[in-house]
């Protein structure tokens, strides 16, 4: 079975990955293997340099994503240039890494894909896990997280789609308000009865 793991900015998805990584559970993760496509030599790199020019790289040949960022930040065409290029690489790293786990035996893999619900990459998946919180405390933990304004905060939160609107795509919702131990308690719960884990 192929888990789609999701949620949103300080929603708490990557403390729910780490207690699937636990279970020793395979995970392929979007946030890794979007890494690992620009790297040195890769071909989606060739591609950005093509695009953006020379400029975007540091001496050492690895990309220079501040730069990368600042182009595309103000310029819609740019960034959609660049997710043109980024995205057919992403996608086809993580089916390539799902599809080697299951030739090699896996029962089950985790899709732990950030902007699962954006990127419309539902069919990737036969499961939804959605890792979500109250507005309230999503708001607090991302200013005390990355010690950003109310303001700032807010602009990031509103430029993914809402958690309430992600809860109903869901298999299965983790309520990660309180304490871990609720956390991981409704987790275990959640496999338990897709037959995960024993």
């Amino acid at each position: 079975m192929i888990i789609g793991l999701t949620g949103s900015i300080a929603s708490g998805k990557s403390t729910v990955a780490e207690m699937l990584k636990g279970l020793q559970l395979p995970i392929v993760d979007a946030d890794i293997v979007a890494r690992v496509v620009v790297e040195p030599g890769t071909e989606t790199l060739r591609n950005i340099v093509e695009a953006f020019g020379e400029d975007v790289l540091l001496d050492d040949g690895t990309l220079d994503r501040p730069k990368l960022g600042n182009i595309i930040f103000h310029k819609p065409a740019a960034r959609k240039t660049l997710n043109d290029i980024i995205h057919p690489a992403i996608r086809r790293e993580m089916l390539r890494q799902r599809d080697e786990l299951l030739k090699h035996g896996a029962r089950f893999v985790i899709m732990d894909i950030p902007l699962l619900f954006e990127s419309h990459l539902q069919h990737f998946v036969e499961k939804i896990l959605v890792v979500s919180v109250t507005e309230e405390t999503q708001l607090r933990r991302l200013m005390e997280r990355n010690n950003l304004s109310e303001k700032e905060a807010k602009a990031r939160i509103s430029s993914q789609l809402p958690l309430s609107e992600k809860e109903k795509g869901a298999d299965a919702v983790i309520y990660n308000n309180e304490s871990l131990k609720s956390t991981s308690e409704q987790l275990h719960k959640i496999l338990r009865k897709w037959n995960v884990i024993e």
